[in-house]
């Protein structure tokens, strides 16, 4: 399988790693949210806001990764 990974095309890539890397992220979160057994647990709503102001800081960061190309040193 490693040979076929070097000849992959860089829209298969994407596809194959960003579906893997997707998928992790949401079984991650799925994994957290066992965290709000309050049975087992104690937290504060601070706790809550911190955690997910965390989430939504990182995925806006990331999101804009895709939207806003890098700038570029300046060129004469």
């Amino acid at each position: 399988m490693r040979k076929a990974q070097e000849n992959e095309m860089p829209r298969d890539r994407f596809k194959r790693l960003a579906t893997l890397r997707t998928n992790e992220v949401l079984n991650r979160l799925k994994i957290l949210g066992n965290c709000a057994n309050r049975q087992a647990y104690e937290y504060t709503e601070k706790d809550v806001e911190a955690i997910f102001s965390a989430i939504e800081r990182k995925v806006k960061e990331t999101k804009a990764k895709f939207h806003f190309p890098k700038e570029e040193g300046f060129k004469l």
